[in-house]
């Protein structure tokens, strides 16, 4: 069977991966020099190299190299803050993130921190090969979206209801022409509704169109839905656009029509 054109095969993504670390480096960010010892050994088996900060100021100087391919990020690192240096990187760079906690109970703080934009976390201890599967997926799912993002040039955009989506920006109007700014998580979770209006979407199948980690409780797509609601909304606590259904999801309630531009 042929794969689709935007599907990349496990070989090519591998492929590619490598190729993009080759001459670039993965910056480890933690105060435990055991865990950067393991993570340096493992990563370097398949010619990655790493280097290592463990402060705000050393990761300020790595990124200003600008050849920093990922970043794996302990949330805890003495008196700095994980997710006040997450916001930091976030801020200047769109490098992906995968954070380290050291205990179970901090899944509310890499909640926080996948909305701040992280792209995966692990729970210490953790296993070497685990966090290598997941740093590849990570470098396979921004290679597939970077492929995603060039067809959304190509496929034009929506309108529901007096408003724009325009894929050519990536930019919302509202019906009296206004932008309205969108996150990363807000602009995904709307393409999904989009592309299947009127239909009643679950959780689990959102929490994939979005790329959620799926460890993550439902509860966090909720919270996406009820901050886009109050953009799309006039009464956010009485939805007419993205409607509740009970013991299933949410359903994009109102109709859709895509728009393609001129060849």
């Amino acid at each position: 069977m042929r794969t689709p054109d935007h599907v990349l095969t496990e070989v090519e993504s591998s492929r590619i991966v490598a190729t993009d670390c080759s001459s670039s480096h993965i910056l480890v960010v933690d105060d435990d020099p055991a865990v950067r010892h393991l993570i340096s050994d493992y990563f370097g088996q398949y010619g990655i190299q790493t280097v290592s900060a463990t402060s705000r100021s050393g990761v300020a100087r790595q990124l200003a190299g600008g050849d920093t391919s990922a970043i794996i990020l302990d949330l805890h690192l003495g008196e700095d803050n994980g997710l006040d240096l997450l916001r930091e990187i976030r801020s200047s760079s769109d490098v992906p993130v995968i954070l380290l906690t050291g205990r179970s109970r901090d899944e509310v703080d890499c909640v926080v921190g996948l909305e701040l934009g992280a792209d995966d976390y692990l729970t210490k201890p953790f296993g070497i090969r685990e966090l290598y599967a997941r740093f590849r997926a990570v470098r396979r799912r921004r290679v597939n979206g970077g492929l995603l993002r060039t067809r959304d040039v190509e496929r034009g955009g929506y309108k529901f209801g007096g408003w724009r989506l325009d894929r050519r920006s990536r930019r919302l109007i509202d019906p009296q022409e206004r932008p309205v700014a969108l996150s990363k998580g807000e602009y995904a979770l709307l393409l999904a509704f989009l592309d299947a209006p009127e239909r009643p979407l679950s959780r689990e199948y959102l929490l994939q169109a979005t790329r959620l980690h799926e460890d993550i409780f439902d509860r966090s797509i909720d919270v996406q839905v009820l901050r886009l609601r109050r953009k799309l909304e006039a009464e956010p606590k009485a939805p007419r656009v993205i409607k509740t259904e009970r013991g299933v999801g949410y359903v994009f309630a109102i109709p859709v029509e895509q728009s393609r531009w001129p060849d």
